[in-house]
């Protein structure tokens, strides 16, 4: 699943064509996604798209009339092509701009959405509720410890949890933790200030970097592809299972928490 770099990554690689564009027609050709595509969608076109910004994994497309929210779920990309480009299995939506080109959601799995907003998106009920965007400075060590006190939860668990921070998904919530050694079955309640300060500077850090590597990919949205993928960097530990630390050269081990793949060290990572 696309995580915030890369979702991120994909709002620089489509706003530059998008901004100030007009739209002339909103194709819906199959719109049983995660939610169905209401009709009221259809009220962009004739809009003058003013930006795109990004909310947790969430796009947003902003007109005067209202806001078009996009997430790419699991398997979905958006790509910038010539109008004409012929349609493939899971072109499911175009946003034809009257520039000759078009925006065009795939998505094979049709977990994403496309949906609009009239209202701030901020009284959306996908949106109302989120935290603090982890690159800003909402997003803190005293912000972190109230919201993690007295949580006897994993602190991977509350790390990948969207009303304590969001976008901090599987990948990222592995690095940033062996980063910080902090094991991520560690009750998040009792992890002490210290600790925390350096957890937050990591998912800073990493997500930054993973955000400043996928830039060398921004010429893909206008190609067959479209998808940054998951950026050149070295992953310390997700994926590696088994496979040696970089840091001390134990084992790795691999875990099931939450659902998700966990991988740590239990040297550098130790309760």
């Amino acid at each position: 699943m696309p995580e915030l770099p890369e979702v991120e990554v994909t709002r620089q690689g489509i706003a530059p064509f998008l901004v100030e564009q007009t739209v002339v027609d909103l194709v819906i050709r199959n719109g049983s996604l995660r939610w169905p595509v209401p009709a009221i969608a259809k009220q962009i076109i004739g809009q003058v798209i003013r930006q795109v910004r990004r909310r947790a994994k969430y796009l947003l497309i902003d007109t005067d009339a209202g806001t078009s929210i996009v997430h790419l779920g699991m398997s979905g990309s958006l790509r910038i092509l010539p109008h004409d480009t012929p349609v493939e299995k899971h072109d499911h939506i175009d946003l034809v701009l009257a520039n000759g080109r078009i925006l065009r959601f795939n998505d094979p799995r049709r977990f994403g959405a496309w949906l609009w907003c009239e209202l701030p998106e901020e009284a959306h009920p996908l949106l109302a509720k989120l935290g603090p965007e982890p690159l800003t400075n909402a997003f803190n060590v005293n912000q972190l410890a109230t919201a993690l006190a007295g949580k006897k939860k994993a602190i991977k668990l509350c790390l990948m949890d969207n009303h304590i921070v969001v976008g901090v998904g599987n990948i990222y919530a592995n690095e940033a933790l062996f980063a910080a050694g902090i094991h991520p079955e560690a009750e998040a309640g009792k992890i002490d200030i210290e600790r925390l300060t350096i957890l937050v500077a990591e998912v800073k850090q990493i997500l930054a970097h993973a955000i400043k590597q996928g830039g060398t990919t921004l010429k893909d949205f206008t190609n067959a592809d479209g998808k940054p993928g998951y950026f050149a960097q070295k992953l310390h530990v997700y994926g590696r299972g088994g496979e040696t630390c970089t840091s001390c050269g134990n084992l790795l081990s691999e875990i099931r928490l939450g659902q998700r793949t966990t991988v740590f060290c239990g040297i550098c990572q130790a309760r």
